[in-house]
């Protein structure tokens, strides 16, 4: 693990923005790149084929290669990992609709 990633998760996330953290795009105590990362992972989550080259031209200008590819793969991991929690009925921690994607066609 990397300097850079071993100080972010020492940081971690504090009760209070957690409660926030859907409030993304507007909080001030998330620097540019969280927000991005954070617009990624609702983008992917919610529909993966629409996320454009104005996602990605934005994402390139603060993430480099190897960042964007374990963005990616964490997401899809995190997406995967929540499915397949719904389809076996566990986790029901929390009252939220956790899926907001259209539906198939």
């Amino acid at each position: 693990m990397n300097t850079r990633a071993a100080s972010a998760m020492q940081q971690g996330l504090t009760d209070e923005l957690y409660q926030h953290v859907h409030e993304f795009r507007t909080l001030d105590q998330l620097t540019v790149r969280e927000r991005l990362a954070a617009e990624f992972a609702e983008q992917f989550a919610i529909d993966h084929r629409e996320i454009g080259d104005d996602l990605w031209s934005r994402m390139r200008e603060h993430f480099s290669d190897v960042e964007l590819l374990e963005l990616t793969v964490t997401c899809g991991f995190c997406v995967g990992m929540g499915r397949a929690f719904q389809v076996l009925d566990i986790a029901r921690d929390f009252d939220v609709l956790w899926s907001r994607e259209p539906p198939s066609t």
